[in-house]
């Protein structure tokens, strides 16, 4: 029953989104084909994950668990049953002292089990005027345990628009996830090159950037 009624919910998140936003997905040096994927995105809403998820072809979409905020998705049993449920979500404390299990492994865990997933190497929502912030150790974590998994650059742009930061209702703009080239770990590549190297592929997808438009 559970597994139905998520199911149900997540198509009427997927209608609404593209409803409110006009949401299309704008695949360039990469195809939406059935592949094991990491897809790193930029974060300046809590619209982000639902937004790229809602994007993804529905054989994308189920196979693609978003790395969430424990501590937002569980507040409430609204949040709970959708992070957990619809999204099926690798629920991260960000709170280190409250943390049982290790982030790192639990996403590769789920790499493990087969799926895809998002995340967000900001490691926090940007409010700043910088298109992105330093990238955190997390993803070059990820990409030493695991990699030949593609990491797809995947820039979300117009949301913060759509639902700028304290607003519960969302308004209506034009909205597109630009996925980009993969990008891989080089052998014995040293972290603060490879961050560098993901960020620059995650910033030339900005359309606001010169050269970014295609």
């Amino acid at each position: 029953m559970i597994r139905l009624l998520a199911a149900v919910t997540g198509q009427i998140l997927t209608t609404f989104a593209r409803f409110i936003t006009a949401a299309r997905a704008d695949w360039r040096g990469i195809e939406p084909v059935r592949k094991q994927r990491i897809y790193f995105a930029n974060h300046t809403s809590n619209a982000d994950m639902p937004l790229i998820w809602t994007v993804l072809p529905p054989a994308l979409r189920r196979e693609t668990r978003p790395v969430a905020a424990a501590d937002y998705w569980l507040k409430s049993k609204l949040r709970a049953f959708a992070g957990r449920d619809v999204f099926k979500a690798v629920l991260i404390d960000r709170r280190a002292e409250h943390r049982t299990e290790d982030p790192i492994a639990k996403i590769v865990e789920a790499l493990d089990e087969g799926s895809s997933i998002i995340i967000f190497p900001e490691g926090g929502r940007n409010m700043t005027d910088d298109p992105l912030l330093p990238f955190k150790a997390g993803i070059f974590n990820i990409a030493t345990r695991r990699p030949d998994v593609d990491l797809v650059p995947t820039w979300v742009d117009n949301i913060s628009n759509i639902m700028p930061k304290g607003e519960v209702i969302p308004v209506p703009l034009a909205c597109t996830v630009i996925f980009g080239a993969p990008v891989h770990l080089k052998k014995d590549e040293a972290m603060e090159p490879f961050l560098t190297r993901c960020s620059d592929a995650l910033g030339a997808l900005n359309p606001a950037q010169s050269g970014a438009r295609g």
